[in-house]
């Protein structure tokens, strides 16, 4: 659409062309047509229609063009105030700021004023028409006012800890690099490793939508999410995109140069892979025969073989378009179709537990083979000279069957604690890579008599959602992890290999090492908190956690990787079990000794960490009246501090255990958090609020406001100056605790529910509801400039979508981002204040030695004269140009005057001569300028030329004591001023006390400094006088 075009048609023709290609006009390009529409080209008449029609369509644009409106500062001069008005009125007639029929008048009035304003004076200012790339710039800006980051401290990452879901993997063999890769799926992208050390060699871009199924040529990854197939190269961009299906997309195979894909309601489409066009469309009745398997057998041109969930199977020659035979199957439904390593064989798995090897050349049943699991759920045939089977099961089990004894001869129970998704043997290995939903790859070795595989390596992290996490040590390169599978596990943020499993809790840890965890009868509930001290870790154990709904706390030994020698219970309730009574809250001691251990009958315990005794507890009886909710030990063990759901906030010697102080607490306590370094305790209520209490003054020092959820999880920041808070709202909060302000909100799509910061303050980690990873936020302030204004109290966070799942953009999107949210470097101005001293930003080397060059000159003196050649050098000085020529002497037949030119010694130089003019105008400005762009040598070089006896004068040696003067008066370079003083009385003293004039201008001097130091002297004073009334009455 070009402007001539536009000038030439009528309203009506303009108003049906807008009626069909008005959905079409979005983003840029409905933003460019309102901007140029508005430039003045078009008459009122015909501007209002096709603005009218825009805006009845593009209901979601209303504020954004109401924002370009405002923000047009830029306009043609031919323009008039009655488009402007007609403009402005048929924007906020269909912009979502008219809130009722009652305002609309108003709000039209008081906002056509404003716009009206806006262009006015932009009309005044005569700046003509916009170029292409100010309007391209204009609407860029303008189109991205609502779209802020969600965080202005916290960008994020990466995520850990996620590495399968219930997708079957893909394997991939590099012919270059002659080594075997494997492919994942995890939630909107995938994941590739390599096999020989299982180490992550890519991450994906991320899709729109979670990944539907996976598979993989020697080119390309192909991943359906939704009803779309996209295609990626080299792992992580996407080249092709498919997009015809009408319901979601769950089976792919790459067949050549041609992809088949087939949807949940039996549609298959196969489709040429570099065009991205339909090659043909085959179209199943779902009731007769549902689509549930596809593959290619191996050696047939052009053939596919489907199987469907009523049990038959269909062979298709797609070429052709022609259905070539079909099996009837075995009355049960085909869940997977695996090619054997015969030709004309497959296998095929079904519903009802059975495994068929079948010759579909002669529709013969070879072998049959039935597991007592559940439906197959994968199969995969070895092909390293040995004739074994595995086939996969619901319940995690693998069933090795030998095809030429016919039989099982072996079992791989508890592979995984979930489904078996996918299997396959490495071809002409004995290696066998097994996934599945509880978030695990592992790869097995067959090298052992018996047939079953051992464990080579694998790669595990949660199988259900973690409910605790925490920096480990002070390097903050391990995340310790409980999950509500009841494992404790340890994560690195450096590489995936440190990564360590401590296992799941067992009453019985040696009957539990001889049955598997699956079969132990006496595990243990899942984690719901824990403490950790790595202090004494190379001593004892180093971690104390509290279990779900159980009064037995266990400890752990990180180094060692598994749970600790003791089982912490007080003997109070031995006999009585039948008490509903659990750990709440549990903290260790700085040292790594004790062990504070919190219970909901209110009783608070402390135990020996090496020994595992009782070592006292807290109150005669109990030490709250309800439940405990929070418990920690300061520094220097010295104080314990407890919330009870009393209310009540107890302060207690930590080695008598008497109790000291007692605060009441505005509504019951959910939690506390105390950061040792600051003394600062956090306290989360029952209302939404955290109270901050410290520790030294036993005092509520900060009250935070604003949440709308139940507090989830709090954390530090390292130097105690921020407080992050994560809440069921979907937010997490960063607190400025010296300001007592909000700095940074932003939104989640999942509640945090546990959140640790790192002890180096690099990263701040997550952990979500649903979510089986670790996420991990990057602190921006460490590098970049970041802006920690207060948040107003109606500020409406935006959302920050998850590390590792956010979209894809092109690099030039990136890089304007980029430049858009870039803050202005804040620059400080000369003086904050005309009262204040200011200092000079000068460094030190260029003033602080100026008293002192004599000495650094005989210092730098050279020991020895430097020693003339014995001999000419070699080669003759030339001149530089394209054609060499030798530097000849100079032969000019004046010889060198051996008289000394006083008149050259005699020049005034630039210092001397803006003094001469500052007797006349006082302004001192420009000799101090000069000088600070001086050395220290030179600047004494200008001052020695100021006496009469080197070519200078009295009167511009008053001229430099004025200017002093003038520095002291300002209260700016205070420092310079003190040092050019210094060294103009140590050059020319004598001189200054026998003239009278100089004498009165530095007696004028002299009673400026003494002023400037008696207010100073007096600020100090005042400031101390404060601090120590302070410092007392607070102690």
């Amino acid at each position: 659409m070009n402007w001539v075009w536009y000038k030439r048609t009528s309203s009506s023709d303009l108003h049906k062309w807008l009626k069909m290609n008005t959905r079409k006009l979005t983003g840029l390009l409905f933003l460019a047509f309102v901007f140029l529409i508005m430039s003045g080209v078009a008459h009122q008449k015909k501007f209002s229609v096709p603005l009218q029609c825009l805006l009845d369509v593009q209901a979601d644009s209303y504020n954004i063009i109401f924002k370009y409106v405002q923000r047009l500062k830029l306009t043609c001069n031919d323009i008039s105030h009655t488009e402007y008005n007609t403009s402005a009125t048929c924007i906020l007639r269909h912009s979502q700021l008219e809130k009722t029929s009652s305002e609309s008048t108003s709000s039209e009035t008081s906002t056509l004023n404003k716009i009206h304003g806006l262009l006015r004076d932009s009309v005044k200012r005569n700046c003509g028409t916009l170029g292409a790339p100010a309007l391209r710039r204009l609407i860029k800006e303008t189109m991205f006012v609502g779209e802020k980051r969600g965080s202005s401290i916290f960008c994020g990452f990466r995520a850990l800890g996620l590495y399968s879901n219930h997708l079957p993997h893909v394997v991939r063999f590099h012919k270059k690099h002659q080594e075997f890769y494997v492919v994942t799926a995890v939630g909107r992208c995938f994941h590739t490793y390599n096999v020989k050390k299982l180490g992550i060699v890519a991450v994906s871009n991320a899709l729109p939508a979670d990944i539907s199924y996976l598979a993989a040529d020697r080119m390309l990854v192909y991943a359906a999410h939704g009803k779309v197939i996209s295609a990626f190269a080299k792992n992580r961009k996407v080249v092709h995109t498919y997009e015809g299906h009408q319901s979601d997309v769950h089976l792919l195979l790459p067949f050549g140069d041609h992809l088949i894909s087939v949807d949940k309601e039996s549609a298959v489409i196969i489709w040429c892979v570099d065009s991205e066009d339909m090659y043909l469309q085959i179209s199943f009745d779902k009731a007769s025969f549902d689509v549930s398997a596809v593959m290619h057998p191996s050696t047939y041109l052009n053939k596919i073989l489907f199987g469907s969930s009523q049990g038959s199977l269909q062979l298709w020659n797609i070429k052709a378009n022609k259905l070539l035979f079909i099996f009837p199957g075995w009355e049960s439904a085909v869940t997977v179709l695996q090619q054997t390593p015969a030709v004309d064989v497959v296998g095929v798995g079904l519903a009802s537990g059975q495994i068929i090897i079948h010759n579909i050349k002669f529709n013969e049943t070879l072998m049959m083979f039935q597991q007592d699991w559940g439906p197959i759920t994968a199969l995969s045939f070895r092909t390293d000279g040995h004739p074994v089977m595995a086939a996969g099961s619901p319940v995690g089990h693998i069933g090795l069957w030998d095809l030429e004894e016919k039989k099982l001869v072996g079992q791989m129970r508890d592979t995984h604690t979930t489904a078996i998704a996918g299997l396959t043997f490495l071809h002409s290995e004995p290696l066998l890579i097994t996934n599945g939903a509880d978030n695990a790859i592992r790869v097995w070795i067959f090298d052992v008599a018996g047939g079953e595989g051992r464990l080579l390596r694998f790669r595990m992290g949660h199988s259900a959602p973690p409910t605790k996490i925490q920096h480990y040590d002070q390097s903050g390169q391990h995340i310790l992890s409980a999950g509500q599978d009841g494992t404790l596990q340890s994560f690195s943020t450096v590489h995936e290999r440190f990564n360590k499993s401590l296992g799941h809790g067992s009453l019985n840890k040696a009957k539990a090492k001889k049955k598997s965890v699956m079969c132990d009868t006496a595990k243990l509930p899942p984690i719901t908190t824990f403490a950790l001290e790595s202090a004494r870790q190379s001593d004892w154990d180093s971690i104390v956690a509290c279990h779900q709904g159980f009064l037995v706390t266990t400890t752990w030994n990180y180094q060692k990787g598994s749970m600790g020698a003791y089982k912490l219970e007080p003997e109070r309730f031995n006999k009585n079990r039948a008490l509903t009574v659990h750990a709440t809250a549990v903290d260790i001691s700085s040292c790594g000794n004790f062990a504070v251990i919190a219970l909901s009958s209110g009783h608070i315990d402390v135990y020996n960490m090496q020994s595992g005794l009782h070592r006292g507890q807290y109150g005669k009886d109990r030490a709250h009246a309800g439940p405990v909710r929070g418990v920690a030990v300061d520094a220097l063990n010295e104080l314990t501090v407890s919330t009870g759901a009393d209310g009540l906030l107890k302060i207690w010697k930590f080695k008598s255990k008497e109790l000291l102080h007692t605060v009441s607490l505005p509504a019951s306590p959910a939690s506390t958090l105390l950061h040792r370094d600051s003394g600062m305790l956090a306290i989360a209520l029952d209302d939404f609020t955290v109270s901050i209490l410290d520790m030294e003054t036993k005092r509520i020092v900060r009250r935070f406001s604003g949440q709308s959820g139940q507090v989830n999880d709090m954390t530090f920041s390292p130097d105690g100056r921020w407080l992050i808070i994560a809440s069921m709202d979907c937010t997490i909060r960063t607190w400025d605790l010296p300001s007592g302000s909000l700095v940074d909100c932003f939104l989640v799509d999942s509640a945090a529910i546990s959140i640790s910061f790192s002890p180096t303050g690099n990263f701040l980690a997550s952990s979500h509801v649903d979510c089986l990873g670790i996420y991990l936020w990057s602190n921006n302030t460490l590098c970049s400039l970041v802006s920690l204004r207060p948040l107003p109290a109606d500020y409406e966070p935006f959302v920050a979508i998850l590390p590792g799942s956010c979209l894809s953009k092109d690099d030039e999107e990136e890089d304007t981002d980029a430049d858009n949210l870039k803050m202005a470097e804040y620059v400080s101005p000369a003086q904050l204040d005309e009262q204040l001293v200011t200092l000079s930003l000068l460094p030190d080397s260029r003033w602080k030695n100026l008293l002192h060059l004599d000495i650094i000159r005989t210092k730098n003196k050279p020991k020895e004269p430097p020693k003339v050649p014995k001999a000419a050098p070699f080669f003759i000085p030339t001149i530089p140009g394209l054609v060499p020529q030798f530097a000849l002497p100079d032969t000019s037949s004046e010889a060198q005057s051996k008289v000394v030119n006083l008149g050259a010694l005699a020049q005034k130089s630039s210092f001397y001569l803006q003094l001469e003019e500052a007797l006349d105008t006082n302004l001192y400005e420009g000799p101090v300028q000069l000088l600070k762009e001086l050395g220290p040598s030179a600047i004494d070089t200008e001052l020695r030329g100021l006496a009469p006896g080197m070519g200078g004068d009295i009167f511009v040696m008053q001229s430099f004591l004025k200017m002093i003067g003038s520095m002291l008066i300002s209260k700016q370079d205070f420092d310079l001023a003190q040092a050019y003083l210094a060294l103009f009385l140590k050059l020319h003293l004598r001189l200054i006390a026998e003239q009278s004039l100089l004498m009165e201008e530095v007696g004028s001097v002299l009673e400026l400094l003494e002023e400037t130091w008696t207010s100073m002297q007096t600020t100090l004073n005042h400031s101390m006088c404060l601090l120590s009334y302070i410092k007392s009455a607070l102690l």
